[in-house]
């Protein structure tokens, strides 16, 4: 971890019944079921990538099926997960979205939803930065005015942090022009065929690399990390993200790196209500397991012991991750008082959007402005950090 992000990181942060541990496949002190689900980013992504190189170690070392299913947006990762349809939900900042209740999970079919993370990625890369094509002429935040930037369709958390990036140079989605694709993949395949100019994603994302081999060639929008005003704007939008130097990706050196923003990515999300044995042992798999899977992928390395940030974290950990913590004596008392708020905060939400929903308009453009501003005031009532842009 790099030195800034260590002290920086303060403001981060159904299924189980079917594979019941009657039937595991054991191997060591490590007890897993034969099959274990995950959704993740589409095929072709760093997260996915990495999903299947767990995968692999996990077969075999303890004859286990990880099925990964890819979902092109936050709804379809998440929706199998709040299903019990998947254990884990290997993404981003959707995971936050949907404990917040906002954006795509502010609406009437969704609301705060009481996750829990197993694990976490800080990569040498970043989780979230603006490339663009070579040829576009822009180098800073401030040359995206103008400029052609992808908006994905159902996608918000990637939209929002586009949007948070963008207040860097004091921008907003009104001061470009705003790409409507229908995924990521979409989002390459714009710059690539000279459609947009600029597209978010983590700055190893393998998909870059298409992009780097394009006539169009690509290049990393600078986000200096000496204006903290402009600092200041982007972590009122994203209070999860800090400021990073990334060594890893297409194009960057990496002895020199280039400043951007980070945020952990994949973060492994599970239901508070997930088997903790199951938690407890995917959590101890990942960890002992660590050297054989930390080259397989790009940004692998990020899942290492010492960047978990587990005082630092913006969602509480699954109790059967805690208890791994706990036995490998890495859990300390400012990771309980986190995780205390963190579960604080949880309540906070979702006891406000029950009383919301009982007399919410009809409406849904309504119904979210409401539950937004419903949402505000609570937090600030309890002296919760609201988010900007929440209301």
């Amino acid at each position: 971890m790099t030195p800034n992000l260590r002290s920086t990181l303060g403001a981060l942060g159904g299924a189980t019944a079917a594979l019941a541990l009657a039937g595991n496949v054991q191997a060591t002190d490590v007890e897993l079921p034969g099959t274990v689900v995950w959704s993740a980013y589409p095929t072709g992504t760093s997260g996915y990538a990495q999903s299947v190189a767990i995968g692999s170690v996990l077969q075999n070392e303890y004859g286990v099926n990880l099925r990964v299913i890819p979902g092109r947006n936050d709804v379809s990762r998440l929706s199998p997960l709040r299903a019990g349809r998947v254990n884990f939900s290997a993404g981003g900042s959707e995971a936050v979205y949907a404990q917040e209740g906002m954006l795509n999970f502010g609406t009437v079919n969704w609301g705060p939803q009481p996750l829990r993370i197993a694990m976490w990625n800080i990569s040498d890369g970043c989780s979230f930065t603006m490339a663009t094509g070579a040829d576009a002429g822009i180098e800073t935040a401030a040359d995206l005015e103008g400029k052609r930037v992808t908006w994905v369709q159902g996608a918000p958390s990637l939209n929002n942090a586009t949007r948070a990036l963008l207040s860097y140079a004091n921008l907003d989605w009104d001061d470009v022009e705003r790409v409507d694709v229908g995924g990521y993949s979409g989002s390459i395949e714009a710059v690539i065929d000279n459609r947009a100019d600029a597209v978010g994603g983590s700055c190893n994302s393998a998909p870059f690399l298409r992009i780097e081999s394009s006539p169009r060639g690509l290049q990393f929008v600078a986000f200096p990390h000496d204006d903290q005003e402009a600092i200041d704007r982007v972590r009122s939008h994203l209070p999860w993200y800090v400021p990073h130097v990334a060594t890893d990706g297409p194009t960057i050196d990496p002895d020199e790196g280039i400043e951007v923003f980070t945020s952990p990515y994949p973060m492994l999300a599970t239901r508070d209500a997930e088997d903790a044995d199951l938690v407890y042992n995917t959590v101890k798999a990942l960890h002992q397991h660590y050297d054989d899977y930390k080259d397989s992928a790009p940004g692998a390395i990020g899942w290492a012991m010492d960047r978990q940030g587990l005082e630092e974290a913006f969602v509480p950990y699954h109790e059967g991750a805690v208890r791994y913590f706990e036995e490998i004596g890495v859990w300390t008392d400012a990771a309980q008082e986190n995780q205390e708020q963190n579960l604080r905060r949880q309540e906070v939400l979702m006891e406000t959007w029950e009383r919301y929903i009982e007399d919410a308009p009809t409406d849904p453009e309504a119904f979210q402005e409401g539950w937004m501003s419903a949402r505000y005031d609570a937090l600030q009532e309890h002296d919760l950090v609201p988010i900007a842009e929440s209301w």
